[in-house]
């Protein structure tokens, strides 16, 4: 006869084992370029989702950096994400001082994309893998070099 405790942690350890998988996200919203984009689109490569608005200092601060990234690295995308109640002509006119070599989308206030929910503040950045799944989520500025570490450290 097995024994009791032997048997649950058995079933303990087959528990760890198949845990289940992270639910893929996805949205679609308007580019600046007049294009739509998916998240989807760039299934394969780490994503950086990143709220931002024109008013924000921190989201200034980040734009270069997040450029150097998405230009240095080619296994992560950046996709800002212009929240803010403007027009396409003002968010162009900010990019012409704040250049993003990423694309810029559009998102509605009224009605942010479902899988991501509108920011609690902003900067807000999600970090998404190459599978689709949300894996991290920071609130507040951070760096390329956070990004490239938990990118690093979720690789290995």
């Amino acid at each position: 006869m097995l024994n009791p405790s032997f048997i649950a942690a058995c079933i303990l350890a087959l528990g760890l084992q198949l845990q289940p998988a992270l639910a893929e996200i996805d949205f679609e919203l308007p580019a600046l370029d007049g294009n739509t984009a998916r998240l989807s689109d760039y299934r394969g490569q780490w994503v950086l989702v990143n709220y931002w608005a024109t008013w924000c200092a921190p989201c200034r601060k980040e734009i270069p950096d997040f450029s150097s990234m998405h230009d240095a690295r080619d296994d992560i995308m950046v996709l800002g994400l212009a929240y803010e109640e403007t027009e396409v002509d003002a968010f162009e006119q900010f990019l012409q001082q704040y250049p993003a070599s990423y694309p810029i989308l559009i998102v509605d206030t009224y009605n942010p994309p479902e899988a991501l929910g509108a920011p609690l503040a902003l900067p807000t950045s999600f970090l998404v893998n190459p599978a689709g799944a949300l894996v991290e989520t920071w609130i507040g500025p951070i760096t390329s070099a956070q990004i490239i570490e938990r990118v690093d450290e979720l690789t290995d």
